[in-house]
């Protein structure tokens, strides 16, 4: 399921938008609708935007056709539209009653890209990191998890390293390499190849705030995750 909406941005477009409203509405209502009957789903206007449920293709999340939407739907208004989209839904004809939840789901992902300045895309609570988790219907954390440092998880594994506890004394010791050492009983050489081996597993902005913020809900996760199965 997937809320469209016209976004338009400055205060000379939302005066423009007041007067535009009803335009603007059966404008993307059929435009919703082309794209709903080539991809043999539905559309109809609700709250002032569009709702769709349409169908995934192979392979394809809802985060992908969030963003496929709102690329097909801007291209054909010439408007950036924002979409938010709610997690699959499974035989939505036998379960009707399961497509209102997912609407809400989607109109908050929507709603979240919009005070994220993000108009104009598409998204679903998987493209949002930990907000996903307050927006989501279903709180997927296991998902979450592994999506922020499952490669972290995974090589551990296959491994046998000490990556993941290593990023945690890290956090914990506010991000420095010598008081790092100290609490794990290792030389800061070892800190500085394991923070190094981190940061070509996570990509090299893992220690930005907001990456930071949602590795270290990660981690508290997966903590407890784990406590959970011993």
């Amino acid at each position: 399921v997937l809320a469209a909406r016209i976004d338009r941005a400055g205060a000379r477009a939302e005066v423009e938008a007041a007067g535009r409203e009803g335009a603007d509405r059966q404008r993307l209502r059929s435009a919703a609708s082309h794209l709903a009957a080539t991809r043999h789903g539905l559309a109809s206007a609700r709250d002032g935007g569009t709702v769709l449920l349409l169908p995934l293709g192979p392979g394809e999340s809802a985060a992908e056709l969030a963003r496929t939407a709102a690329k097909q739907l801007g291209t054909a208004l010439h408007e950036p539209v924002t979409v938010g989209a709610s997690a699959p839904l499974t035989e939505p004809l036998a379960h009707p009653e399961r497509v209102a939840p997912a609407y809400d789901e989607a109109r908050r992902c929507l709603d979240a890209l919009r005070l994220l300045h993000r108009q104009g895309q598409g998204a679903a609570a998987e493209d949002l990191g930990f907000l996903g988790l307050l927006l989501a219907d279903t709180r997927d954390i296991e998902g979450f998890v592994d999506r922020t440092i499952g490669q972290v998880v995974a090589y551990d594994r296959r491994r046998g390293t000490d990556l993941v506890r290593t990023m945690d004394a890290y956090f914990a010791c506010g991000m420095s390499p010598a008081r790092t050492k100290d609490e794990l009983h290792v030389h800061v050489n070892t800190v500085a190849q394991r923070i190094e081996r981190i940061g070509r597993l996570l990509g090299p902005d893992w220690q930005s705030p907001a990456r930071a913020l949602e590795i270290q809900l990660a981690l508290r996760l997966h903590a407890l995750a784990e406590a959970v199965v011993r």
